[in-house]
């Protein structure tokens, strides 16, 4: 299986759970991508969008595994038909709020709930008190999407600042497919 892992604003350096994740899967062999996108800390949807579509041309994934505004790149580029092929698995964690008002994320906002994920199998998760999305939001979210959506309790933005490093469970998860 090819797994590509796609950082949110700022990146996911470790201990962030996304570079154990690539870490971990690299170390059984599975072939991992885990780009840095270009100027992370000051990100251009467009860039990003442009970065991500060569990216899923040439590596051609099975599984992706989104956290925070990666899920919102995944949404821009459904909704644009810019993905050209079904993947097995699609993980949403930690989206923020599709109507973000952060003047540095202003060109990626706000987004359409996309109709189509491209994906047979997609997981949402959450968290009891993510400062980026209310519960309320993500409960709609999993409704409108129509997905498998996992609520953790007080896992903040589901990132290293709120415990997620060495996350066992996103890596069963991704693995068992």
């Amino acid at each position: 299986m090819k797994t590509l892992i796609l950082h949110g604003w700022g990146g996911s350096d470790f201990p962030h759970w996304q570079s154990y994740l690539a870490s971990e899967l690299a170390k059984d062999y599975g072939t991992v991508s885990f780009p840095l996108l270009k100027d992370k800390d000051t990100p251009q949807k467009d860039v990003w969008m442009a970065q991500v579509q060569e990216i899923l041309e040439d590596f051609k994934p099975d599984i992706v595994v989104c956290h925070s505004l990666a899920n919102i790149l995944w949404f821009h580029l459904c909704n644009e038909k810019k993905i050209n092929t079904q993947i097995k698995k699609l993980f949403l964690v930690a989206p923020p709020s599709l109507t973000c008002k952060l003047e540095e994320l202003s060109t990626f906002f706000p987004v359409a709930i996309p109709k189509e994920l491209y994906a047979k199998n997609v997981t949402l998760i959450t968290s009891t008190n993510d400062p980026y999305l209310n519960q309320e939001e993500a409960l709609s979210l999993a409704k409108a999407l129509e997905v498998n959506h996992t609520v953790l309790t007080d896992a903040g933005h589901i990132n290293a600042a709120s415990g997620y490093g060495a996350w066992e469970e996103i890596i069963s998860l991704v693995q068992s497919v």
